[in-house]
């Protein structure tokens, strides 16, 4: 039952952020000095998946060619002697016995048809999801969301999805599960669930936890996800199918360990910048003084 492949959905166009996602695509935008996809594909890898695979559409293959050898540009960095930025460089490609591929969402079906997209390639195995903008920082004491995930898969033997807990005024703006009682192994980190909702009004939201972009599935969804139904959006939603799932199997809801930043938002996005350039320490020492000076011009 070990999580061999994961699925990252990259297909979206990045309304959110136009003008620049016109000719730039989103998970291309950099948190400080990488790209949003490296950081999800870099999680991805140090879980132990071997295969990550990206679903993919017109326009997105700067994103595959991110993690390819760019001869032109190794020689010119190694003739100019930076050997740091060659380093940098060259460890972009797959460590050893791992890859990255892509396959095409050949329409803007939802994130459940793009799950469904990946499934020749994932086959009948479990598999993991990851949504990169959902950008979940661990600080270097803290295993990965997803390496934490596959700990509790391990464990559970079921589907795992991360969920946190959000204002209820926002319940609306997230898939929510809804928790069975008692406790699992009276943890306060696994939730056993229910049923899912995707969306709902605070008013009628069975819980204010939110279900995030990191996912641990077993293939069963698959069949779920092909019969075509559609939900909220007119979409085929991957919350839908999970919820489906439960009347075959458990399903389980986790408490990550971690700050997730929303960097399909573009508030989000700059918290996420802000926050990781003053984990730098070579960049601390100046952002403090100019922080502390816009925060007293705009107080």
């Amino acid at each position: 039952m070990r999580i061999h492949t994961a699925v990252l959905p990259v297909a979206g166009l990045g309304t959110r952020f136009l003008p620049v996602t016109k000719s730039i695509p989103k998970e291309m935008l950099p948190v400080v000095d990488r790209p949003l996809i490296q950081y999800v594909v870099e999680e991805a890898f140090s879980a132990g998946i071997e295969q990550v695979v990206l679903v993919s559409s017109t326009g997105k293959a700067v994103l595959e060619d991110h993690f390819d050898s760019s001869v032109e540009l190794e020689m010119a960095l190694e003739a100019k002697g930076k050997d740091e930025l060659l380093q940098l460089v060259r460890d972009l490609a797959p460590p050893a016995g791992r890859s990255i591929s892509s396959v095409r969402q050949s329409a803007p079906l939802g994130l459940g048809h793009a799950v469904l997209c990946a499934w020749p390639i994932v086959g009948n195995k479990p598999f993991a999801v990851l949504l990169p903008d959902d950008f979940i920082w661990t600080d270097d004491n803290t295993p990965s969301v997803l390496t934490q995930m596959v700990e509790q898969f391990n464990k559970l033997e079921a589907s795992v999805v991360a969920v946190m807990d959000v204002s209820p005024s926002q319940t609306n703006l997230y898939g929510v599960i809804d928790p069975y009682n008692p406790k699992v192994d009276d943890s306060e980190d696994i939730i056993r669930a229910k049923g899912f909702v995707e969306k709902p009004s605070p008013d009628v939201a069975p819980s204010n936890l939110a279900v995030i972009g990191r996912y641990i599935l077993t293939p069963e969804i698959f069949p779920l996800l092909a019969n075509g139904k559609k939900g909220a959006g007119g979409e085929i939603q991957l919350t839908d199918a999970i919820s489906a799932l439960l009347g075959q199997q458990s399903v389980f809801g986790y408490r990550f360990s971690g700050t997730r930043y929303d960097c399909g938002d573009k508030i989000g996005f700059q918290m996420a910048n802000i926050a990781l350039s003053l984990q730098r320490s070579e960049m601390r020492s100046e952002l403090l003084p100019f922080l502390r000076e816009q925060l007293a011009r705009w107080n």
